[in-house]
């Protein structure tokens, strides 16, 4: 006897809303296919397959639109149709008051729905359930569209991006808009929010690891770069949205450093990026990232060989020495060329040969491991004149400083990196090219956003950080 089939009714169900959706997108694009048709007609548009193209670009907000709607009724009917539903803060069992209409923009375009409202009189508290079930934005633009945005601000000024967007996605949006969306999804970010998982790090590691006798080579590289920043004063006293900034005769601004490192990989020649952390900040907090770095165990030190390049700054090596008491530590050799090219010029200032081949007999020495003869020479050199002299004490007692982080010879034959070429391109690609421009002057708090999904995007993580502001905003909108 066969075996009898046992239907459930909610599978049933299930499939006749299928079926139904289906139906109902077959007939809307029949309908949107035949009203394309007739705007393909116009004489206008531009031809060949430029011409087909930009035509269904710029109709396709209504098909889209459709798909989207009838999706969301068939995945959430049970939220468009609620009648009941349980306060989130006491519990009790509410009726519906209303069914109301929200328009929202998404990167497909402007989708209105109408869902259920309840509310607490105890708690004076209401919600619509189908906001929390499909993770609305508290703001008209959702999540897809802030993403593209902050993606875009963070490379460009505001007022290019805004143009930008609107030309390539087809949803406008100001550059105020912008602005505080960018500044709302880079706000609270530490190191350890834009770097990489210990995982992540390992792997890359291990890649480049492969077929290699000797572990590779890290490199923890420290700087900083200047940003114009504009002092609290010219915000002005205005409140809301349009209050006015401070006229510019008010206020000074100030260029500020932006400490801050990263950490790569050197193979064959190469940089292998890991990690870059800047903010407009002081040693101490500069040093505070990287102890987070260290003690969350970020790096397996044991899988690689640690070098720090830095220049003379004394409170670099401080750091270094507490937290990696037993890394080689290698002093920018272009910081200390500098020194160097320094006694020449003012030493044989009339004597251009002499001063070339002064500078390339101390190099020589350098690399050869004679830094203690270079500065034994420099205690012995008799100076032209006063400034000479001071310039000549001067590099003495920076060589003498950094007497075990000279040795340029033995440092290239491990394959250590001597210079700082690496930290000098992350400013360049993080700091310089998105905030270092014409004209453009950063209040402190909202430069360190910038900075941080720039981070967050050289280190591979920007997805993950702006995951991290949805959540805020998700928790903020329900509270």
């Amino acid at each position: 006897m066969a075996e009898a089939t046992i239907l459930n009714l909610d599978s049933y169900r299930q499939e006749a809303l299928e079926l139904k959706f289906r139906e109902r997108l077959h007939r809307e694009l029949d309908k949107w296919l035949d009203r394309l048709g007739d705007m393909m007609d116009d004489r206008e548009k531009p031809s060949g397959l430029w011409g087909i193209t930009e035509g269904i670009r710029r109709h396709r907000e209504k098909l889209m639109n459709t798909v989207a709607m009838e999706w969301i009724e068939k995945e959430y009917a049970s939220y468009l149709d609620q009648e009941y539903a349980n306060c989130p803060i006491c519990g009790r069992w509410l009726k519906r008051q209303d069914v109301c209409r929200r328009t929202l923009e998404t990167m497909i375009g402007e989708i209105t729905i109408r869902r259920p409202y309840f509310y607490c009189s105890v708690c004076r508290h209401g919600f619509y359930p189908l906001d929390e079930a499909l993770g609305l934005s508290s703001r008209r633009k959702q999540y897809d569209v802030q993403e593209a945005a902050a993606d875009l601000a963070k490379e460009v000024p505001y007022e290019k991006a805004s143009q930008l967007f609107t030309k390539l996605s087809g949803v406008s949006m100001s550059d105020h808009v912008m602005h505080e969306i960018a500044n709302a999804a880079g706000d609270d970010l530490s190191v350890l929010d834009v770097s990489p998982t210990r995982d992540e790090i390992a792997a890359r590691i291990q890649e480049v690891s492969v077929g290699k006798k000797w572990r590779p080579i890290m490199v923890l590289a420290i700087d900083g770069a200047d940003v114009a920043t504009r002092p609290e004063s010219a915000k002005g006293s205005g409140r809301g949205r349009k209050k006015h900034r401070a006229k510019r005769a008010r206020w000074k601004g100030e260029w500020r450093e932006a400490k801050g490192f990263r950490i790569y990989l050197v193979d064959d020649g190469r940089i292998v990026h890991l990690l870059s952390w800047h903010q407009v900040q002081n040693q101490a907090e500069l040093a505070a990232s990287l102890k987070q770095v260290k003690e969350t165990g970020l790096i397996d030190e044991s899988l690689v060989r640690l070098c720090v390049i830095g220049d003379g700054a004394q409170w670099i090596w401080n750091q270094v020495k507490e937290l990696f008491p037993t890394v080689r530590e290698i002093l920018d050799f272009y910081h200390c060329s500098g020194y160097i090219h320094d006694v020449a010029s003012n030493q044989y200032m009339y004597d251009p040969l002499k001063a070339l081949e002064w500078v390339e007999a101390t190099m020589a020495r350098l690399f050869c491991g004679e830094a203690d003869r270079v500065i034994w020479g420099l205690e012995r050199m008799k100076p032209r004149d006063t400034p000479s002299r001071q310039v000549i004490d001067r590099c003495y007692r920076y060589l003498k400083k950094h007497l075990e982080r000279i040795d340029y010879g033995s440092h290239r034959k491990g394959g250590y990196p001597i210079g700082s070429g690496g930290i000098e391109s992350a400013h360049r690609f993080i700091c310089h090219v998105r905030l270092k421009r014409s004209g453009a002057w950063w209040y402190v708090e909202n430069s360190n956003r910038m900075l941080a999904l720039r981070c967050a995007d050289y280190n591979g993580t920007f997805q993950r950080v702006f995951q991290k502001y949805v959540q805020r905003d998700q928790v903020s909108r329900n509270s």
